[in-house]
């Protein structure tokens, strides 16, 4: 198995995601190389001249159209590829759409013999991850997906908002599928160390915490579909989630996030994979988090991975 390159990202979708990941990754200086993989190889030697015009205002990196044998040596593959999700359109009902592209491209990557780690992005992102897993046959830690990295942000934004606080002083997790039934811990949920619940007295800016909370939790649920309403896509917030998932891979941090991963057992869930706090590092999900949750967020947690294990099954019936 040849080892990976350090510092070599191969991205494999040159659309919306794909490129504006690719766009924010050349200015955080995380990456050596950048190789942007796409079927319409018009699209990716586009995607790449632009970027490359760019280089006398970013740190140094190479940027170039690739093609499969990229993967045999790259240290991170991100899969942005699949059919956009329409308006009016669930993550959910991507599902049939996507899969077969997710193996072709997984069994690729198989092909080449890469020992780097895959990053799933492709929606629905939580049956996408399940299915690369599948296909790859590796250890659930090599593959993970984006998850709810960027649903948690989302709250954190609303919560800083709310609260007048800097959002870098609100924590807060998102857990379940990235979708419908998501829901947030807010068990978690603390700004400058209080509880949210003990915060709120303090901020004053709340005439009924629980209604709100709600309205809050309801938001980011419907954050996607709004975006999608208005302009067609998502793409700057998720490139910045994949741009802070990608530097706790590289710099090694053994940063919490909230990735979707297979759960084996933890918090009660077996061959299903879900968001729920992780350890990133360079070997992917080096350890997953199980927090002692409430009755009533296990419940909620349950619920969403009911909800995935439906649509696995349904693949599987399709397949």
């Amino acid at each position: 198995m040849p080892l990976a390159s350090q510092r070599k990202i191969a991205v494999v979708g040159a659309g919306a995601v794909g490129s504006t990941f690719a766009y924010a990754l050349a200015q955080s200086g995380l990456a050596g190389e950048i190789v942007l993989i796409d079927q319409n190889e018009a699209l990716a030697r586009g995607q790449v001249l632009d970027l490359a015009h760019g280089q006398p205002f970013f740190p140094a990196v190479s940027i170039r159209e690739g093609n499969p044998s990229d993967y045999r040596d790259a240290q991170l593959i991100v899969i942005t590829a699949g059919a956009a999700q329409r308006p009016g359109e669930t993550r959910l009902e991507l599902l049939h759409k996507n899969a077969a592209i997710m193996h072709n491209i997984v069994a690729d990557i198989v092909k080449q013999d890469s020992d780097g780690l895959i990053l799933v992005v492709s929606n629905p992102v939580d049956v996408m991850t399940y299915v690369a897993l599948q296909s790859a046959g590796v250890d659930r830690g090599r593959i993970l997906g984006s998850g709810t990295v960027l649903d948690s942000a989302r709250l954190r934004h609303l919560l800083s908002a709310h609260c007048s606080i800097d959002v870098h002083n609100v924590h807060a997790y998102i857990l379940g599928e990235h979708g419908d039934s998501e829901f947030a811990a807010w068990s978690m949920t603390h700004v400058a160390g209080i509880p949210i619940n003990e915060f709120c007295p303090i901020c004053g800016r709340c005439e009924d915490w629980n209604e709100k909370r709600d309205a809050m939790e309801q938001q980011v649920r419907d954050s996607a579909y709004h975006i999608i309403d208005y302009k067609g896509a998502t793409c700057f917030a998720v490139g910045l989630a994949l741009v802070r998932i990608v530097g706790a891979i590289l710099r090694r941090e053994r940063s919490v996030l909230t990735v979707c991963t297979r759960l084996e057992g933890e918090f009660g869930l077996q061959d299903v994979c879900v968001s729920v706090p992780c350890v990133v590092s360079e070997t992917g999900v080096e350890q997953i988090v199980t927090a002692n949750l409430p009755e009533n967020e296990t419940a909620a947690l349950h619920a969403s991975a009911a909800v995935l294990k439906v649509a696995i099954a349904q693949l599987d019936t399709n397949a």
